[in-house]
Formats: C-alpha cells, structure tokens, sequence
C-alpha cells in the first residue's frame, strides 16, 4: 500500500496546474479492520511526509452519500481497489453513465495511462453505438498530462459542445447517433 499511496501523493502535487491540494482516503475500517486499518496507517505515514496536501479519511458509504449530494466537495480520493470500482460507477452514474466517465491511473515518474472507465464495450463497438466520450475526455487528460494544454481545450470545448447541444449524440445518452456520427460532429466543430 505504501508505495501506491506515495504515488498517489506525488501525483497529486505534479498536477498543481489544477490546483488539487486535498486527498480524502476511502475506507470502511470500522468493519474491514485489518486489511482498511493497513490501507489507512500507510495513508497516515504517507501523508504526514506532505504537509501542503490537505488529507483527511472517511467512511466509503458516507462518501457515497455525499459525492451524490455535493461533488464539489471531493478532490482526490484514494482507496483500495474494490472501493475504486464501486465508486467510479457511482461517479459514472452523475454525469450521465459509463460512456463520459473518463479515468486516469498516476505513477511514478510521471508514468500515467488513460483509459475509459467502462472498458472496450465490445458489442456496442461492432454496433457503431458505443459512446466514445470517455475515451476522448481520457485523451484529453493525456494531453495535459503532456503539457499539451492548448490542444486539449480546444477537443473539450467540441465535446461540450456536441453535448450540449444534444443534437448528434449517443443512444445511451439519449440521441440516435452512431458512433461515426458523433465524432464526425466533434471533428466538424474542431475545424471550425
């Protein structure tokens, strides 16, 4: 756990250009006590090498209440596995499901990989009906991640846009636009 609580807090220093300073870590120690209570000591010792980050713990569940109530109380959170699936589904579920929910995963060195949450929807790939939103928005992290600020506004601000709009995009969102159809509007208002 060390290790990947490390990572997490130099990760979160390397992305000031956000200004992310909090780390809540996510945990159910109450009844996980063993395995919760290491994950949350490693936090502790971690954590207290990082004055400047502002970190604090709290319960999964009662996180889950209050991501749904108020996202804009969270930052970075931390927690094992198990409770990242469970929540980045949750997450999904606020901003309009799996399709837009873009994911980053932070390592050492600057190593950083990109990917939708939902994975590769294989049959809706086949179909010309999957939503190509989260993988986009995790381009778009890739991009900053790179120092490529610039290009990466430029792709979000079509994306918002064709989203906005509501005119050509997914089933799964509520449109009936291929795949091709909505990444050929996203690319149309790129060029301009």
């Amino acid at each position: 756990y060390q290790r990947r609580v490390r990572e997490a807090v130099v990760s979160t220093q390397s992305t000031g250009d956000h200004g992310r300073k909090n780390i809540v870590a996510l945990h159910k120690a109450n009844i996980m006590k063993m395995s919760d209570g290491m994950f949350l000591e490693q936090c502790r010792e971690v954590a207290a090498r990082y004055p400047e980050i502002n970190y604090r713990e709290m319960y999964l569940d009662s996180a889950c209440l209050k991501i749904v109530s108020d996202p804009s109380k969270f930052d970075v959170m931390l927690m094992p596995n198990l409770y990242g699936d469970i929540f980045s589904d949750l997450t999904a579920g606020l901003i309009g499901g799996l399709g837009l929910a873009p994911s980053g995963n932070m390592g050492k060195d600057g190593i950083a990989i990109y990917e939708a949450v939902h994975g590769t929807a294989d049959d809706l790939v086949e179909a010309n009906k999957g939503n190509p939103t989260a993988l986009l928005m995790s381009g778009l992290m890739m991009l900053r991640h790179m120092g490529l600020k610039s290009q990466a506004d430029k792709i979000e601000a079509a994306v918002l846009e064709t989203l906005t709009e509501r005119k050509v995009i997914t089933g799964d969102i509520g449109g009936t636009a291929t795949n091709p159809e909505y990444a050929d509007e996203i690319c149309r208002k790129i060029r301009g």
